[in-house]
């Protein structure tokens, strides 16, 4: 990964002290690098309609979208009634493999938006290597972010657990309070959220429900924004009308 060192002036904080700047940028990846989430979703509606289960759509994205596959394959199950079989994992991985081979393609914006950060970024997304480093490399972003891939396979538990991003953060080297990490779902958001991160939640492709309240929380809707978001929370002075600490059960 070929990546500029971090700039070293520090911003000041209201009280005046002096506020080191941020280190790194952490992506997710489906919704955020790559368009991966609706062909996700279709290749499981199919294969779970293939075993009786008929969730709607919107249903399916609202449920499952950003989750953990420990979370999906348990709350199909249940819904579902028995376990799913044993060729699931084979099956599922192959269909969406080749969608990805197919369909893929990079989220509107955000090459540009790579090609004017100076910071070093990472990826710390719930799907596993094989399915991030497809994805990437589908879409010519591998190089840009190899080694510096932390997928739910590396650590004890996917968002919305912290692990990933925290693992993520340890990749690069940075502290993960001097992060700014950006994701597109509920589970995501708050992972990086309770890693102490810079939250940039990404609504490209709809309102992100359940984000914590806080100003360390800021959406945005097109990728186009990002560098001007970037440049600006460098030099933002911090602190917060609700604190931080307290947020993470409100939400908008």
């Amino acid at each position: 990964m070929t990546s500029e060192s971090a700039p070293t002036a520090s911003v000041m904080d209201a009280s005046g002290a002096a506020t080191l700047p941020y280190e790194a940028v952490i992506f997710d990846c489906d919704g955020v690098l790559v368009d991966s989430e609706e062909l996700a979703m279709e290749v499981s509606h199919r294969l779970l309609a293939e075993l009786g289960l008929h969730y709607d759509p919107a249903e399916m994205r609202r449920r499952f979208v950003g989750c953990s596959s420990r979370f999906f394959r348990e709350t199909v199950e249940a819904d579902l009634g028995r376990p799913l079989p044993e060729d699931w994992d084979a099956r599922s991985g192959s269909a969406m493999a080749a969608a990805l081979r197919r369909d893929v393609a990079a989220i509107p914006g955000v090459e540009a938006a790579l090609r004017s950060i100076r910071l070093p970024v990472a990826v710390a997304s719930n799907s596993g290597h094989e399915r991030i480093r497809l994805s990437l490399d589908t879409v010519d972003l591998l190089d840009r972010f190899e080694p510096a891939i932390a997928s739910a396979e590396d650590v004890p538990d996917g968002k919305p657990a912290p692990d990933v991003y925290l693992h993520a953060a340890a990749l690069l080297g940075a502290d993960p309070a001097r992060c700014i990490a950006i994701d597109d779902s509920h589970f995501g958001v708050r992972a990086a959220y309770s890693a102490g991160m810079r939250v940039l939640a990404f609504e490209g492709a709809g309102e992100i429900a359940e984000l914590p309240r806080c100003d360390r929380v800021t959406t945005f809707h097109d990728m186009r924004e990002l560098p001007a978001l970037l440049d600006a929370l460098q030099r933002e002075v911090l602190g917060s009308s609700i604190p931080c600490d307290d947020a993470i059960g409100q939400t908008r």
